[in-house]
C-alpha cells in the first residue's frame, strides 16, 4: 500500500480543496452560518477520501472495498433531502420566498458537488500513480478548473434581455408597460409605488427561454434575487408592496415590479440578469423538427 501513499495523499487533498473552491457563500447567503460550513467540508472530506481510495483498492483486488466506497456514496443522496428540509424551514420566514423550485435546485447543486468532489479525487489520484508527484499536481490544477467551470450555471442574462419597464396605472391596475400586474385599493398606495416603484422587461431570445420564463418557479427566483440584491419593502399584511413578475401572453415577455429599499434602476437590471436559470424550468422546444417548424 505504500506505493499508493502519494496518489492517496494528492488525491485526497485536490478534492478537499475542490469543496473549498466551489463552496462560496454568495447573495444568497447560504450556507451563510458556521455549522453549515462545517457540514459540507466534513462531507466533501469524506467525498475526497472515497474518490482518492478508490483505485488503490481496485489495483489491490479489494473487491469488498469497492463494496463499501459503492454504499458511502449512495449516502450522498441524503444530502439532497437534508438541504430541502432545512431550506423549507426557512422558507417559512421569508417575506419574498424563493420557491419550491429554486430549492429543490439548490439541494440538487449541493448533492451533486460532492459527486464532483469525488471525480476529482479519482482523477488526480489516478494521474499521480500513472505519472509522478508533478503530475498530480497538475492534475489538481486541471480537476480545480473544470471544477469551477461546471458549476457555474446559466443566469437570466443567457437567455433573455433585460431592461426598463414604466410603472402606470388604469384606474386602479397597476401595469408595467402594457401588462397588468395587481390591483391597487389605496390612492397613496398608487402615489408611493409610482414614485418609488421600479419595474422591468425580460425579452427572451429565443422559444426555448420564453417557455423557460413561463414556469412560475423560474418567475419566483428572479423575483426572490431581486429583492435579496435590492432589498424590498414588503412587509407582513401589506400585499400592495409585494414584488411580481406577470406576462404577457402574446409576446411572452416578463415585466416584473419590486418596490426596492435601494431605488435604482441599473441595479435592478443587473440584479434580473444574475438570477440562476432553474434545472427544472429548462425547456428546448427548439430541439426537436415539431418545436422548430413551430418557431417559424
Amino acid at each position: 500500500m505504500e506505493s499508493y501513499l502519494d496518489s492517496i495523499f494528492i488525491g485526497l487533498a485536490a478534492g478537499f480543496i475542490t469543496r473549498i473552491i466551489i463552496l462560496k457563500t454568495d447573495y444568497r447567503f447560504y450556507p451563510g452560518y458556521p455549522h453549515g460550513f462545517v457540514t459540507h467540508l466534513s462531507l466533501g472530506f469524506i467525498a475526497s477520501a472515497i474518490g482518492a481510495v478508490a483505485l488503490p483498492a481496485l489495483l489491490s483486488k479489494d473487491f469488498s472495498a469497492v463494496t463499501f466506497l459503492a454504499l458511502a456514496a449512495t449516502q450522498f443522496r441524503e444530502i439532497r433531502n437534508m438541504e430541502r428540509e432545512t431550506l423549507n424551514k426557512l422558507e417559512t420566514n421569508e417575506l419574498v420566498p424563493r420557491g419550491e423550485d429554486y430549492i429543490e435546485g439548490i439541494a440538487s447543486v449541493f448533492e451533486s458537488r460532492n459527486y464532483l468532489v469525488m471525480l476529482a479525487a479519482l482523477l488526480v489520484s489516478t494521474v499521480t500513480y500513472l505519472t509522478d508527484f508533478l503530475g498530480g499536481l497538475i492534475a489538481s490544477l486541471g480537476a480545480f478548473l473544470i471544477a469551477e467551470r461546471l458549476m457555474k450555471g446559466k443566469t437570466i442574462k443567457d437567455i433573455a434581455t433585460v431592461k426598463a419597464a414604466r410603472l402606470s396605472f388604469d384606474g386602479a391596475f397597476l401595469k408595467a408597460d402594457e401588462v397588468i400586474l395587481m390591483n391597487v385599493g389605496l390612492s397613496k398606495s398608487r402615489e408611493k409605488i409610482l414614485k418609488e416603484g421600479l419595474a422591468v422587461r425580460i425579452i427572451p431570445k429565443d422559444d426555448n427561454a420564453r417557455l423557460t420564463l413561463h414556469d412560475v418557479g423560474q418567475r419566483q427566483a428572479i423575483i426572490h434575487t431581486a429583492a435579496v440584491l435590492l432589498g424590498t419593502k414588503k412587509e407582513i399584511g401589506e400585499p400592495e408592496w409585494t414584488p411580481l413578475a406577470r406576462k404577457n401572453i402574446d409576446s411572452g415577455d416578463i415585466c416584473l415590479f419590486i418596490l426596492p429599499n435601494e431605488p435604482d434602476i441599473e441595479c435592478l437590471i443587473e440584479a434580473v440578469k444574475k438570477a440562476p436559470v432553474l434545472e427544472s424550468a429548462k425547456r428546448k422546444p427548439l430541439s426537436t423538427s415539431v418545436g422548430r417548424k413551430a418557431a417559424d
